[in-house]
């Protein structure tokens, strides 16, 4: 009887107790991004304890500050809590910087959760361009979007984001989440405006992050910018017929800038493909933003198949000394294979060559000749590997 009495007592007690348990805060590491500015790490940089990089490639981590404003980047907001706190950026060569963290407990489907944090733009975010490689400012407004997953830097969800953060004062913004999944694992992004017309440099601060509280599922609040519309409420009387027209269904595409990339299967070895509406400054080897669409193209095409080697050559008109052109079709080459690398590709699936003035295409004796002459060509070397 004892026995009896002393197991119900004790099943209970965890009932109760998991009962109690599942509303407990999921408290995150290291909330307030405390970390060493500038000072060890990959190219210079140590990302705050607890935090995990989620950036691209090539890419150096996200950036610690310092509370006193004497940081690099000529940053000079002081922290909103503690000794530092952490910036992320977004680029113009289409890459952006993520951190990602095992929560202490999962996020439940069918649970509703709040968490807030501090956040604020900085009006000087002084970095390279990974385009142009000159000195830019990294200071256009991004947003902050919060994903979760089932493993670092998994981003199968997404939980909320917040407007875009124009504020260069420190503002709490607050975030509800509503998981349709088990979530372990938590990814914060910094992302630009969408819909985004092409990439560019920006910056968002990041401090004083709050536990993640479970809360009721009753409150009428949004959980993300992109949460779906409701259905509009059903009409009390029958709508008026209209006669039905047949109409031809408009299909919008927008045209390919290198068609011949779409049909892996009919590319050959050997094939030389011109990259059409890649553009330079004069004598530069400095890549123009409005080569990004192109540039694209390549690299969804190079990604979408991994066997593909290409070499990437770079040709210029009959102007100048056989030397300056050799150089300057090189460093051209040279700066499209950088960028691509960058990006992810493999650098052994990619070579390039400056073949300056020998292969013209056209007359060097028109304008019209000798813009075609000056091009930037892909030459596909093996598509098996």
């Amino acid at each position: 009887m004892k026995r009896s009495i002393f197991l119900i007592f004790f099943s209970s007690f965890l009932l109760v107790s998991s009962l109690f348990g599942q509303d407990e805060p999921i408290r995150l590491s290291n909330p307030s991004f405390e970390g060493s500015s500038a000072a060890g790490g990959d190219q210079g940089f140590r990302l705050p304890e607890g935090w995990y990089d989620c950036g691209f490639p090539g890419e150096s981590p996200p950036d610690v500050h310092p509370k006193d404003g004497t940081g690099a980047f000529q940053v000079t907001k002081e922290a909103f809590h503690g000794k530092t706190y952490m910036g992320l950026v977004v680029r113009d060569n289409d890459t952006w910087e993520m951190v990602s963290q095992r929560l202490s407990t999962p996020l439940q489907p069918g649970k509703c959760y709040e968490f807030s944090a501090s956040l604020a733009r900085s009006e000087m975010y002084m970095s390279a361009s990974r385009v142009t490689n000159q000195p830019m400012n990294y200071a256009t407004p991004v947003k902050l979007r919060i994903w979760g997953g089932s493993g670092y830097c998994s981003r199968t969800e997404l939980l909320a984001e917040s407007s875009l953060i124009v504020n260069t004062r420190w503002l709490a913004y607050n975030f509800r989440f509503e998981p349709k999944q088990n979530i372990t694992y938590i990814v914060f992004e910094a992302f630009y405006k969408t819909p985004t017309p092409f990439p560019y440099n920006g910056n968002l601060l990041l401090d004083n992050a709050s536990d993640i509280f479970p809360v009721p599922c009753t409150i009428d609040k949004p959980i993300a910018e992109n949460t779906p519309k409701k259905d509009p409420p059903k009409p009390t009387t029958a709508p008026v017929k209209t006669p039905k027209v047949d109409t031809p269904a408009v299909k919008k595409t927008n045209p390919s800038i290198l068609p011949e990339l779409e049909d892996p299967s009919k590319l050959t070895k050997g094939q030389t493909i011109r990259m059409d509406k890649l553009y330079f400054p004069a004598d530069s080897a400095t890549i123009n933003i409005k080569s990004i669409p192109t540039l694209k193209e390549v690299y969804n095409f190079l990604a979408n198949n991994p066997n593909v080697i290409v070499e990437i050559g770079g040709h210029t008109n009959g102007t100048p000394s056989h030397e300056y052109c050799d150089r300057l079709s090189t460093e051209r080459a040279k700066a499209i294979v950088d960028y691509l690398s960058n990006k992810g590709i493999a650098r052994k699936r990619l070579q390039y060559k400056g073949y300056g003035k020998r292969n013209p295409i056209d007359t060097n004796n028109t304008d019209v000749g000798r813009k075609r002459n000056q091009r930037v060509e892909i030459k596909i070397l093996s598509t098996t590997g």
